[in-house]
């Protein structure tokens, strides 16, 4: 049974630049989303696939990016450290998904349409 394209439309990514700097995207977005869950950043690294280095340049970042941190860390100690997304973070998150839903919605007849032009091998399944 072959699907038609529109079965398993493309989704568009966006990225906020800063210059040069992408101060927000999807990576960014699902990090904070695992740190949130996880509580810190190499458990939320591991849980993504990515390298603890590449997560905390990621961290580092979004923190240099926004007015205020997007993520706070506590020192390793006896109760080990940790990481969570502070209530700024969470609400630039929040802003960000929303941004993310409606350009979709926006484009979704025209991403349906775009999808006729792909392989069949670049579809998702």
């Amino acid at each position: 049974m072959t699907t038609h394209h529109s079965d398993h439309p493309q989704t568009p990514r966006l990225r906020v630049l800063l210059g040069e700097v992408t101060a927000m995207g999807p990576g960014k977005a699902m990090l904070l989303e695992a740190i949130r869950e996880k509580g810190s950043i190499s458990a939320a690294a591991r849980s993504v696939g990515m390298s603890y280095r590449r997560a905390w340049d990621l961290v580092e970042t979004m923190n240099q990016s926004f007015r205020e941190p997007m993520v706070e860390t506590a020192k390793g100690g006896s109760g080990g450290g940790g990481a969570q997304v502070t209530e700024f973070g969470e609400r630039v998150l929040a802003r960000y998904r929303e941004m993310e839903a409606r350009a979709t919605a926006a484009i979704r007849a025209e991403l349906d349409a775009f999808s006729e032009f792909l392989a069949d091998s670049a579809r998702p399944d």
